[in-house]
């Protein structure tokens, strides 16, 4: 089968980008938009938090939260994350009187210093206790797609294997915490696959994950070419649709919500500053777990030469 064309990778791209568009114009979106608004924005430092507590957390409110805003429940023996909360106090700062005039300080009759009392506004920080959406039951939040893709996939053993041997770091199905379908860790060499997915999700979530650890592998990213995490995402879902896409799979209403849900904004600017990544590694994906072309029928000709010699033996009998 022959090389992927840049033509053809364009062409499943606009499809995404498309796709992405349209779910901007629903009304899905805004009721989606709705519900995140809600949720707090995290500093880097609480984000750092967050990620290093539970690496796959999404979406982490506190307990009343969850409870009163969105009908839901913390589990039972669920173990928080806890993150540095800012409270506002004030309190009274003295100041020592300067001459409005010179700048100079100004003294009393006794000698020293006048001094007046401001109160001002300060931030302390204090530890509080959050907890992510899947350590929570109850109401269902708003979404824009599916929560997961169902489906069986055609010669999806020989996909799935030569996906896993496309990369250094082994495959293996196991325990995946938290909402997610798999992940990739460099710390532990691996790329883990939740098992008991559809054929659909697995090959969707597989190919999402060697995206992820042929982009972004940090021992070989200098500082200026390490990316956010909504940059990577977008980078590696838009990598698992294109993929998907040319071998049939469709993985639209996973893939649209999946970019538009990391994306800044309706510019989709992660996926455009993205696209010739995305294009050379979906490219090259596509063209590594291409099906072999079937062995060229030999035995005919084999045949024929073999009549052709018993000819010329009997001939020269």
């Amino acid at each position: 089968m022959s090389a992927i064309s840049d033509e053809r990778l364009a062409e499943l791209t606009n499809r995404l980008e498309n796709g992405i568009r349209e779910l901007y114009a629903s009304g899905r979106y805004a009721e989606y938009l709705a519900a995140m608004s809600k949720f707090h924005r995290y500093s880097f430092g609480n984000a750092l938090l967050i990620l290093l507590q539970c690496p796959t957390a999404s979406t982490v409110a506190g307990y009343n939260t969850w409870k009163k805003t969105f009908g839901r429940q913390v589990k039972r023996g669920e173990k928080g994350i806890q993150i540095l909360a800012p409270c506002q106090f004030t309190h009274l700062v003295e100041y020592q009187k300067l001459d409005p005039a010179t700048g100079q300080p100004l003294y009393g009759k006794d000698g020293k210093p006048l001094v007046e009392r401001r109160r001002e506004n300060a931030t302390r920080f204090k530890i509080a206790t959050v907890f992510d959406v899947s350590q929570t039951e109850g109401r269902e939040l708003p979404n824009i797609g599916v929560s997961e893709l169902t489906g069986e996939v055609s010669d999806f053993s020989g996909i799935y294997d030569r996906l896993a041997a496309l990369f250094p770091l082994p495959v293996e199905q196991d325990h995946v915490p938290g909402t997610a379908k798999g992940y990739t860790s460099f710390m532990e060499g691996r790329i883990v696959i939740k098992p008991g997915m559809s054929q659909v999700q697995t090959i969707k979530t597989l190919v999402h994950e060697i995206a992820h650890a042929k982009l972004h592998n940090p021992d070989f990213l200098s500082e200026e070419q390490k990316k956010a995490r909504r940059e990577k995402e977008v980078e590696a879902e838009s990598v698992a649709y294109v993929v998907c896409q040319h071998f049939g799979i469709d993985t639209s209403d996973y893939s649209f919500s999946y970019v538009a849900g990391w994306s800044r904004g309706r510019e989709l600017t992660e996926l455009k500053a993205s696209l010739d990544v995305i294009h050379a590694t979906a490219g090259e994906i596509i063209n590594t777990i291409q099906p072999p072309p079937p062995e060229l029928e030999r035995k005919a000709p084999e045949q024929s030469q073999q009549q052709k010699y018993k000819t010329k033996k009997s001939v020269r009998k």
